[in-house]
């Protein structure tokens, strides 16, 4: 064993090994539901041992040791299970050397996306058990991405374990024509693992930085595989475009700093480039799809110099288009904002208001924020506070509960509303 690691240094390295581990695993056993489990087993048994006892020489055949047991373990009497567990940690890095050689060695996390994304299971689940086994997103994140409760996404979980365990189809590396078909889920679990790590829906960080740049690294190494494919560019383009600000969104301490009031002197210059070049290109090849339009909005935001040189009527017509091809409440709610900022705070209200009865996110903080924020534009002191304490009250990231209760108090101790800029 090596010096006892800080828990940071340990739990990057975890994220980066357990899909490796995992794939591993599979290749050996095809039993997707007890290979999760047992990496899931190790990682914890590793996040509790190697900040104490330092990191073991071969993290990676630890990893895959203790998983090993853990599995065998499952297969035979609870008895000498509960023998071998106290054996298991003290054994691991004398029988590292055991790991195959070469099982580890290369990096099997996109391969591992195409894989987890099944056939036997529909788009919502194969891309909910992706997040979970592969992006290493809890179910609670996995849940508040999908705008559902998470006993429902907890079940959702484990139903797809059971599914892709019963079916015909084995749990295997799939060929060329079933990557073309698996490649929609397979973006959409590289969409929602950086949104949670830009924009975190839960804890003490604004964003985990790990999880956005390793969403980045992966799509980047999948456009390399598929140049002309469109959607794969313009994916690549929006979290490049979003990414850029990442420095911008919060202050020396942590705290949220809202787009129209960043420094944007911090903004990445050379991830803007690249971006707007992508998405320059794939809109010059005619076929547009709603990674593109997404990313071509954020090429605005990016453009703009000042907040109110932001092209907002554009940025609306191009939200006009997401919305007729996605029924998505969160692509409803933003063109709601861009509504607002080009024919005023009332026609934004409208269609927040319209959203209320939409169960998938009646509840959700990001509405009621919004609609506090417009209240405000149009000088309604009171709803605004009561909006804004509300949203508050419903997020369970600190950052963004810290924020919306700082812009109630403001305003409740006398502070001018905000006004659309023209």
């Amino acid at each position: 064993m090596s010096e006892a690691a800080p828990e940071s240094d340990v739990g990057h390295l975890l994220r980066e090994l357990a899909p490796r581990v995992l794939g591993a695993l599979l290749r050996r056993s095809r039993d997707f539901a007890a290979a999760e489990d047992a990496v899931q087993e190790a990682l914890l048994t590793a996040i509790v041992q190697w900040p104490a006892s330092g990191m073991p020489r071969n993290p990676g055949g630890w990893l895959f040791h203790v998983a090993s047991r853990r599995m065998d373990d499952r297969r035979e009497s609870d008895e000498a299970r509960r023998k071998r567990e106290t054996e298991v940690a003290a054994q691991a890095e004398s029988f590292a050397a055991e790991v195959e050689p070469g099982a580890l060695e290369h990096d099997d996390t996109l391969e591992l996306l195409f894989t987890c994304c099944h056939p036997a299971l529909t788009p919502p689940s194969a891309i909910a058990l992706t997040l979970r086994a592969v992006g290493g997103l809890t179910t609670a994140e996995i849940a508040s991405a999908f705008l559902v409760p998470e006993a429902t996404m907890a079940q959702r979980i484990s139903r797809a374990k059971q599914t892709i365990q019963s079916s015909d189809v084995p749990l295997a590396t799939p060929g060329a024509e079933e990557r073309a078909k698996r490649l929609g889920d397979v973006l959409h679990v590289l969409y929602l693992t950086f949104n949670e790590g830009y924009a975190s829906s839960a804890g003490e960080e604004l964003q985990r930085v790990e999880l956005s740049t390793e969403a980045i690294r992966l799509t980047r190494a999948l456009h390399r595989s598929l140049p002309d494919h469109a959607e794969t560019a313009g994916l690549l383009a929006l979290l490049l475009l979003t990414d850029a600000r990442r420095r911008a969104r919060s202050g020396p301490l942590g705290e949220l700093i809202p787009l129209d009031e960043q420094d944007r002197n911090l903004w990445d210059r050379a991830m803007i480039d690249e971006g707007t070049s992508l998405i320059t290109a794939t809109f010059a090849k005619g076929m547009v799809g709603a990674y593109q339009l997404q990313a071509a909005i954020a090429s605005l935001h990016d453009e703009a110099d000042r907040a109110e040189a932001t092209d907002w009527p554009q940025i609306l017509a191009l939200y006009q288009l997401l919305a007729r091809m996605s029924d998505n409440p969160m692509v409803a709610l933003n063109h709601a904002i861009a509504t607002a900022m080009v024919h005023g705070p009332a026609a934004g209200l409208r269609l927040v208001d319209s959203l209320a009865s939409d169960e998938r996110i009646a509840g959700h903080h990001r509405l009621d924020a919004v609609r506090a924020h417009l209240l405000e534009f149009q000088g309604e002191r009171e709803a605004s506070i009561r909006n804004f304490r509300l949203a508050a009250s419903r997020t369970l990231s600190l950052p963004e509960r810290n924020y919306l209760m700082t812009k109630a108090a403001r305003l409740a101790n006398g502070e001018p509303c905000k006004t659309l800029r023209s």
